[in-house]
């Protein structure tokens, strides 16, 4: 095998092993193993291996490009472990940066159930919630008593709507129509997740878009508004 294919099989065995630490951060195990027990095989196993690369180049090649090879090996290493050791901040600063590229994108900050979605151009709070395993983008309601799904939203997301009975009365900006209550399965918005939601799907053609309203946002501890950032925490578990 030759020098570069062993330089490309090590880095990509860090980058899975510090994809893998991330990813199951939050469980204490990786692969059976505590976190910070296999943290330290990694860095173990990445010490070892640019220890062996630097000594298999000493002896195959001139002495200064083993020590190139060897210094960047221990660059790397130290890069991998300074992003591992700061991945909680590093991702909530790649949250906020998607929360500004993508509308209504709900990024976690803080604690580990609270999310800030940013305001619209046009001073809305549209949220992509997930409801029932199905991406859905809403409109923040606080005057709502309940979420409320278009008819192509509730056909999205599985709702047997030719059974439904539109007996409930509700209002909307077209005036007063009739909706079906249902129960959603789950609602999740971000990192918040709620089961059995309470909720109604308008008749057909009375409503374009899906309310965001109180029967999920009074599940919550709380929620508010601080300039142009909606604050949502979930509720302790």
């Amino acid at each position: 095998m030759r020098p570069s294919w062993l330089l490309g099989v090590l880095l990509g065995g860090l980058a899975l092993a510090c994809l893998l630490l991330i990813v199951f951060h939050d469980t204490g195990m990786v692969l059976g193993i505590e976190s910070a027990r296999f943290a330290s095989l990694t860095a173990l196993i990445a010490f070892g291996a640019v220890v062996g690369l630097g000594t298999w180049h000493r002896f195959a090649r001139r002495i200064g490009t083993a020590v190139v090879a060897a210094l960047f090996w221990l660059v790397v290493v130290a890069v991998l472990a300074l992003f591992y050791t700061y991945r909680a901040p590093l991702r909530d600063a790649a949250e906020r940066v998607m929360a500004e590229l993508v509308p209504g994108y709900a990024a976690r900050t803080g604690g580990a159930q609270t999310v800030e979605v940013a305001r619209t151009a046009n001073g809305d709070f549209r949220i992509n919630a997930v409801i029932n395993g199905v991406g859905l983008p809403m409109l923040l309601d606080t005057g709502a008593s309940t979420i409320v799904l278009s008819q192509e939203a509730a056909a999205a997301i599985g709702l047997p709507l030719a059974t439904l009975r539109y007996d409930v009365p509700i209002d909307t900006a077209n005036g007063r129509t009739r909706a079906a209550a249902v129960t959603l399965e789950r609602v999740e918005v971000g990192a918040i997740a709620e089961r059995g939601v309470r909720a109604l799907v308008a008749a057909p053609g009375a409503l374009r878009g899906s309310l965001l309203g109180m029967s999920f946002l009074s599940r919550l501890e709380g929620f508010e508004v601080r300039g142009d950032r909606l604050i949502l925490r979930g509720p302790a578990r």
